[in-house]
């Protein structure tokens, strides 16, 4: 069962900013909606990494996201006891098949949701929620128009690779060579016909250099704005 409520609506520049509960599978997900007027899609993140929805990197690449034209839903993929659990564990953050099902739980939402319900729907992962959002886009490729990874880690999802038709954008850091080497071979195996490696000079991890994460967030907006329109036009 897919439900959900909206709760504290709180009106932005950006549009109505409300915190939501969304209904995955058996569990809730908490969450913030933001839909400017006349958006042209909605993109949903998919933390990973022990991250959540009030990571201050994913909430400033929500807002330039938003400044687009596009609606965000940011979600905690793990409840509030499942993230107690992970911070000793630390196994739920790679547990990637959990993860993409409650991604999917939250694309349910989304399309039931009388705010979204005709928006196309991109995916923006980040670290462990990269693979993620690509093994739900596989599961559901009629679903998901658009997918942008940040410093993410697609190899984690495996043979689902093959799977992926979406259009889908990787940015890397130059200077995060492990996950480098990750995402070219990610790249080289996903079957998207529309598909890009993009690895922004001087930056780490976390893109927490001067300038960077400005770089990720036009980089995505681009993206999602060609994509996420683009499917809203053929519908």
């Amino acid at each position: 069962m897919i439900g959900g409520s909206a709760m504290d609506g709180t009106k932005t520049r950006e549009g109505l900013e409300s915190q939501v509960q969304v209904r995955a599978g058996s569990v809730t997900l908490e969450g913030t909606l933001v839909v400017p007027g006349d958006s042209r899609g909605v993109v949903l993140f998919a933390h990973g990494s022990g991250s959540g929805r009030h990571s201050p990197r994913n909430r400033f690449v929500a807002q330039a996201l938003q400044n687009a034209g596009l609606a965000t839903l940011l979600v905690d993929l793990l409840t509030a006891e499942e993230e107690a659990v992970d911070a000793y564990t630390r196994h739920l953050r790679f547990d990637i098949g959990l993860l993409a099902d409650r991604l999917l739980g939250a694309t349910d939402w989304l399309v039931q949701n009388r705010r979204t319900a005709r928006l196309s729907v991109g995916y923006f992962g980040a670290s462990t929620g990269g693979g993620a959002a690509l093994v739900a886009t596989a599961r559901r490729p009629d679903r998901v128009a658009a997918v942008v990874s940040r410093g993410g880690r697609p190899d984690l999802a495996g043979e689902a690779l093959a799977e992926v038709r979406t259009p889908t954008l990787l940015i890397v850091g130059g200077d995060d060579e492990p996950v480098i080497g990750m995402n070219e071979e990610a790249l080289a195996h996903l079957a998207a016909p529309v598909k890009q490696l993009v690895i922004v000079p001087g930056a780490t991890h976390l893109f927490e250099e001067p300038g960077k994460l400005e770089e990720v967030a036009r980089l995505a907006a681009d993206w999602f704005t060609r994509y996420l329109s683009r499917q809203a036009g053929a519908a």
